[in-house]
């Protein structure tokens, strides 16, 4: 049977660093065109793009990084490659903030000022101390939505708290203008309020609102339940064009869960879902997850923090094989197990656009855990994000892991935090990230029960990452030696290194398991040495 040192070896020799895949190459011109596209404090002083003249952008952007790459990779044919991504990436950045800095062309006619343009089609109130409103402050603060022929096309009423008298002077000023609204943010917007008088204000604002066209729609943070979902009913039967839905910290329980699943009529546009922070449980999660499965365009789905256990998760896991165009992935703290973890997976192998994917506290166990990353390592070629903290994985489940890390070149942050990896698993990912990863800036391996030799490997290869922002190995068993160690290689970047008061030199007090670990590290460091990730020819 192979080490995890061994099984690393056999799949890291098979990662072909350059050049990429046509399927890759795509990706990145989605993702740049999408970043081009995406509203930001960029595109708030310069403009934003189309999304026709961000994609042509982005096509050429593309082309001249990867001729700039593969001449570079020409020059150094015996190279790994590793250095030509790196350089791909970065010429891709440069050459995308220099389009965001030109901004969109200007047409002869049309207007060049975009800042007034997005000033005049958002009006938010959320700014400011969080208040009850009454119904003079609210005449005052919605006098803009009276004004004739004005272009609000988004309103955002967070973090103030409407009663019947506010909500009633509200009401004739939202009918007004609700057929020009594409987003409506009522987030936070009944706190404090008695239980009857919020549901009388929700039941005012679904009315007046009703049969608006919204691309957008924010009800997070009101503790709605099943009343408060079926309050919103008459604005959330009408509406056949949703992009996104945010449904977070409300309550949402098993049969708030089955409400939102009945009173949406379609979700056929739907791009991003989230669920945060509610009480959904396993019947909760079946009823989502008979939205996911009219859910085709989904592109950034979270179901974090809402007690979802096996049953749940399988469901959820099965229903997102429908959602092959997704992007993000979050379904951290929830009680998924082996079982769905591994359900899970099958879903995740159909996921080539996937960027960020989070996944932890989900008691996966190393079979869940390798399950996933094997699934991963043949799909996602663009991952940036890989979460997997707090799943019990050991150092046996560390190869598998390790695979996967070592062929995501466009990785910017992982996260193994609370785990048992130990220094066999550590030093196992640190060679994994040790080739290449260009981008990476932020690596969370505390308390893994890590030792000296797995903490010094570790700071050895971030440190010299360009743009690496934080190391986290807090909470490990690090000697006082090692400490010093690690601390050398940050001597220049000392902000790089995150706080180690938590760290225990004297570990588990055991002093067998000391020495043999202390015979390991060598032995170790010894196998792994020599490891390259080599071209495929």
């Amino acid at each position: 049977m192979e080490s995890g040192s061994q099984a690393l070896q056999h799949r890291l020799l098979s990662v072909k660093l350059w050049p990429p895949s046509y399927s890759t190459r795509l990706m990145l011109v989605e993702r740049m065109t999408k970043n081009l596209t995406t509203p930001s404090i960029f595109s708030r002083k310069y403009g934003l793009l189309s999304s026709e003249e961000a994609e042509e952008d982005a096509k050429k952007i593309e082309e001249l990084a990867f001729a700039t790459a593969d001449q570079h990779y020409k020059k150094e044919p015996d190279g790994d490659g590793s250095s030509a991504v790196q350089i791909y990436a970065k010429e891709s950045s440069r050459l995308m903030l220099e389009v965001i800095k030109r901004g969109p062309t200007v047409k002869d006619g049309e207007l060049a000022d975009k800042n007034t343009a997005l000033h005049e089609t958002v009006f938010d109130i959320s700014g400011g101390r969080r208040a009850f409103i009454d119904a003079e402050e609210a005449e005052d603060l919605l006098k803009p939505l009276r004004q004739p022929g004005n272009s609000y096309t988004k309103i955002c009423f967070s973090n103030r708290s409407f009663g019947l008298d506010a909500a009633n002077v509200a009401a004739p000023i939202l009918s007004s203008i609700k057929d020009q609204l594409t987003e409506v943010d009522l987030s936070d917007f009944i706190a404090g309020r008695p239980e009857s008088e919020a549901l009388e204000v929700m039941n005012i604002f679904s009315s007046v609102l009703e049969g608006c066209h919204l691309r957008y729609l924010n009800l997070s943070n009101n503790a709605l339940g099943e009343k408060g979902v079926r309050a919103f009913g008459a604005l959330l039967k009408s509406q056949n064009n949703l992009e996104e839905l945010y449904l977070m910290n409300d309550g949402i329980s098993e049969e708030a869960a089955r409400a939102v699943s009945e009173l949406i009529p379609s979700t056929e546009k739907l791009k991003v879902l989230q669920f945060h922070n509610n009480m959904t449980g396993d019947e909760g999660a079946i009823a989502i997850s008979e939205i996911l499965k009219r859910s085709c365009a989904l592109e950034d789905f979270r179901c974090s923090s809402t007690r979802v256990g096996a049953d749940g998760g399988v469901a959820l896991a099965e229903a997102l094989k429908t959602c092959t165009h997704l992007k993000k992935l979050d379904l951290r703290d929830n009680m998924f197990g082996v079982e769905a973890g591994v359900a899970l997976s099958e879903a995740l192998s159909l996921f080539a656009n996937l960027t960020e994917v989070y996944l932890s506290f989900l008691n996966l166990e190393d079979e869940g855990a390798e399950a996933l990353a094997n699934a991963l390592k043949e799909s996602a070629p663009s991952l940036e994000v890989l979460e997997m903290a707090g799943n019990d994985i050991t150092a046996k489940g560390a190869a598998s892991l390790a695979a996967c890390i070592a062929s995501k070149q466009f990785l910017t942050k992982l996260n193994l935090a609370e785990n048992e990896l130990k220094d066999e698993g550590a030093i196992l990912i640190a060679k994994a990230i040790g080739e290449g990863h260009g981008q990476l800036n932020e690596v969370d391996m505390s308390s893994n029960a890590i030792r000296r030799a797995g903490a010094r490997l570790l700071a050895q290869v971030v440190v010299k990452k360009p743009g690496f922002k934080l190391l986290n190995i807090n909470g490990n068993f690090i000697s006082d030696d090692g400490i010093d160690e690690v601390k050398e290689s940050f001597k220049s970047w000392p902000d790089m290194l995150g706080p180690l008061d938590e760290n225990d030199p004297e570990g588990e007090d055991d002093e067998d398991a000391e020495e043999e670990n202390a015979e390991n590290e060598s032995e170790l460091e010894s196998k792994l040495k020599d490891l390259k990730i080599e071209q495929e020819e």
